[in-house]
């Protein structure tokens, strides 16, 4: 069994699932999943993880996220993006876009500087939120109205990088931290509301998640050929999932009894609510988290680790 996380830098057109069916067929291993589902037309980091590898996966659900986006102002789209038909169109004329430049483009500056305060966000309904167990966009493409419900995001940053004013619109390129189950293609719509202009997402990359870089990410290509010359040096270990995990170092009695499953006493500065990376002379051994009992603090496993990754 081939164990381990890929950094998958995944091209346009293509699904998640999509990724994940090259990986299977190209490793000949059935055990495959990813974290965080990028939209058909996204590019960039996919972590795709492998055979043992899948028992860490869950621990990057909560993992921030990083683009590079670039949207472009004066056009809305019903999909928020490249894909769907143009349902409004406010393309500035060549004075306004003067104006704009005498100010550095200060009207589109403040309505992104305005969504790093949001706290909330409505999904897109071309997307794949689920609703009583049918993916948003299917309902979409049927015609069926659906209500969706706003879920809390954080937006930590945004830094415009460009902004260029071209024949069909104010194309803006902008880098965004944010937490997990933000939609960017719904920040760009925002952003053209509050402009009064209309936006759409015209490119996505993803750069980060939790630690995993989009520099260290590799093509499909690039796997497929290092894969056939037995180079598998492509595959990260599964212990790199844990980087955001508070750690706890298991001294030898206490690793002999979580091995076997039992509790031990409470590490001194555990918290509740809190799970923690339990490790034992370098190695990775178990996820633990603070429990009482009958008055007792006590460290409980949550996820038996040793020997699998």
């Amino acid at each position: 069994m081939i164990d381990g996380i890929i950094l998958l830098d995944k091209k346009p057109g293509i699904t998640s699932m999509a990724s994940d069916n090259f990986i299977k067929k190209t490793l000949g291993t059935k055990k495959v999943g990813h974290s965080g589902t990028l939209d058909p037309f996204a590019t960039g980091l996919l972590p795709i993880f492998t055979g043992t590898a899948l028992k860490v996966m869950r621990y990057t659900d909560g993992y921030d996220k990083s683009y590079r986006c670039t949207a472009c102002f004066g056009k809305t789209t019903d999909t928020l993006d490249t894909e769907g038909e143009v349902i409004e169109e406010s393309i500035p004329s060549a004075s306004e876009i003067d104006a704009m430049k005498a100010d550095d483009f200060k009207l589109i500056r403040d309505a992104f500087e305005q969504l790093t305060h949001i706290t909330e966000q409505i999904p897109p309904k071309y997307s794949a939120k689920k609703i009583n167990g049918k993916k948003a966009y299917e309902l979409a493409r049927e015609g069926i109205e659906v209500e969706l419900k706003p879920h809390p995001v954080t937006i930590k940053a945004i830094d415009i990088v460009e902004i260029e004013p071209k024949d069909d619109g104010i194309y803006v390129t902008f880098d965004v931290d944010c937490s997990k189950g933000t939609y960017i293609r719904t920040l760009c719509d925002d952003a053209g509301k509050i402009t009064g202009l209309g936006a759409h997402a015209v490119s996505l990359r993803r750069t980060g998640a939790g630690p995993f870089r989009i520099e260290d990410a590799v093509t499909e290509e690039q796997i497929a050929e290092m894969t056939a010359a037995g180079d598998l040096s492509y595959l990260k270990p599964a212990v790199l999932a844990m980087s955001g995990m508070p750690v706890l170092e298991l001294n030898d009695r206490e690793y002999a009894d979580v091995i076997v499953g039992k509790k031990i006493r409470a590490k001194e500065g555990a918290e509740p609510d809190i799970k923690y990376a339990a490790f034992h002379n370098g190695e990775l051994t178990a996820v633990l988290y603070l429990a009482e009992e009958n008055g007792k603090r006590l460290m409980r496993i949550e996820r038996m680790l040793k020997g699998n990754v």
